[in-house]
């Protein structure tokens, strides 16, 4: 059973998620918040696989709320709902720790792929809305030089992976790239990931960019 949280200060919008929840088998709504603050105290209390994070509510937003969630070492992943697909926001949402978002109106059976993506500990944004997002918010890496010491832990294959990784090629596409099997990516990619200390694919992206490994796009 997939336990999620709400959090969203729109009564009529937590009630939609609960109908769709509660009518998904493997599903369970075990809570829900108005503001990012009570989303926080609920994460402690509750412990739910999954917290779909609105952006924008009254007093801590859904940013600051997931910083604290995930900056408190909950294994409880985020998962954040916006209205716009290139909003800032959202970046900073990522930045924070989110596994990925999602938009509000996205389809019922597109919600509950990527709440059980996230629960599974992948993320949920899509390869081209990564690119996109990353080149238009990252423009301040395209003079980054390599900082973080996990770099230097990788092997030149590693490496190749996690750039492939930050220009947003799937498995499959790494795997065409460098003529390997997709289960022997999946091997790398596993090593990369623990090696640079990132949840998922997203947070591999970002410090791809921040380390200089892959550059903004013009």
């Amino acid at each position: 059973m997939t336990t999620v949280l709400i959090a969203d200060d729109q009564p009529l919008q937590r009630m939609g998620f609960k109908m769709l929840l509660d009518g998904t088998p493997g599903m369970s709504m075990v809570g829900e918040a108005s503001t990012g603050a009570e989303a926080v105290r609920m994460v402690e209390r509750i412990r739910p696989d999954v917290v779909l994070m609105d952006v924008r509510m009254p007093g801590m937003d859904g940013i600051e709320a997931t910083r604290r969630i995930i900056g408190a070492g909950s294994r409880t992943r985020v998962l954040i709902l916006t209205t716009f697909d290139l909003d800032e926001y959202v970046y900073a949402g990522l930045r924070a720790g989110a596994s990925g978002f999602l938009l509000k109106d996205a389809r019922p059976e597109e919600l509950i792929a990527g709440i059980r993506a996230v629960a599974s500990g992948d993320s949920v944004v899509a390869p081209s809305l990564t690119r996109k997002l990353m080149d238009a918010y990252l423009e301040d890496s395209a003079s980054a030089s390599p900082t973080d010491p996990s770099l230097a832990t990788l092997s030149e294959r590693e490496r190749e992976v996690l750039e492939a990784i930050g220009q947003g090629a799937t498995n499959t596409e790494i795997a065409q790239r460098f003529t390997l099997t997709e289960s022997t990516v999946k091997k790398h990619v596993g090593r990369v990931l623990a090696k640079i200390g990132a949840r998922d694919r997203v947070q591999a992206v970002i410090f791809a960019y921040d380390n200089g490994v892959v550059r903004p796009q013009a």
